[in-house]
């Protein structure tokens, strides 16, 4: 009886937590839209300091690879904000550490052996991103690297998400699916947004930016969660 009570009660903290990440996460849309400065400095680093708590109430895991990636998140949200090249330059590196991590992070809870796959799915959307990347003009030269770089690693965490979901239609599997899509989505929102429209980018790109980024963390949130369950799952079948 006391375990079930616990289990209800931890049950209930991680739904709240969960309710206030999407509260807080649609705030910070509606504050977007309407460019409010003073709250987007509040609320955009709020939405990864809310997935660590939400990550730290409901797993028995708790791995500091997570929370360094988040960390990483909340430092490129608030050098996101101004509307500066300097702080743009800044952000792109501090994102570019927190895609390395990702994915290594994606492929070491995965247990990837074979990368046929995952290099087979990677192909499109390295053309598609190089594409896009091709015709734009006045890139900043000392982003230019870090952007290729980026381009590479969002078309590989793409390319593992599309050809695991293929291989095996799972609840983990979905999650990173859904994760892969809005991870790329996201990507191809801001490279418009910063880069192919600068200057007269519609006021819609940045509430939909951070929407995607919301959905596409707490996928992967969901994604390390059922992970960790499969893995419990395996351990106990073993036992």
């Amino acid at each position: 009886m006391r375990t079930t009570m616990v289990f209800r009660h931890e049950n209930i903290r991680v739904t709240a937590l969960a309710t206030v990440y999407f509260a807080v996460a649609i705030a910070e849309v509606i504050c977007e839209l309407y460019a409010y400065k003073p709250l987007i400095y509040i609320l955009k680093p709020m939405m990864p300091l809310m997935l660590m708590l939400l990550y730290y109430a409901s797993s028995s895991v708790r791995s500091p690879m997570f929370f360094v990636i988040m960390s990483l998140s909340l430092i490129t949200n608030i050098l996101f904000i101004p509307d500066s090249q300097s702080y743009l330059f800044y952000g792109l590196v501090v994102f570019l550490a927190h895609r390395i991590l990702l994915l290594y992070f994606i492929i070491r809870l995965l247990k990837i052996t074979d990368f046929i796959p995952a290099v087979i799915a990677t192909v499109p959307f390295l053309l598609v991103f190089f594409y896009l990347f091709m015709i734009t003009n006045g890139i900043p030269e000392n982003s230019f690297f870090v952007l290729i770089i980026q381009n590479i690693l969002i078309s590989v965490i793409c390319g593992i998400s599309f050809s695991h979901y293929m291989m095996q239609d799972s609840k983990r599997n979905s999650w990173l699916l859904q994760c892969g899509i809005l991870f790329g989505s996201l990507h191809f929102i801001v490279f418009i947004e910063k880069f192919y429209l600068t200057g007269f980018s519609p006021v819609i790109f940045r509430p939909m930016a951070m929407g995607l980024n919301a959905f596409a963390f707490y996928a992967f949130y969901e994604f390390v969660m059922s992970t960790e369950k499969l893995n419990r799952n395996d351990a106990g079948s073993v036992g």
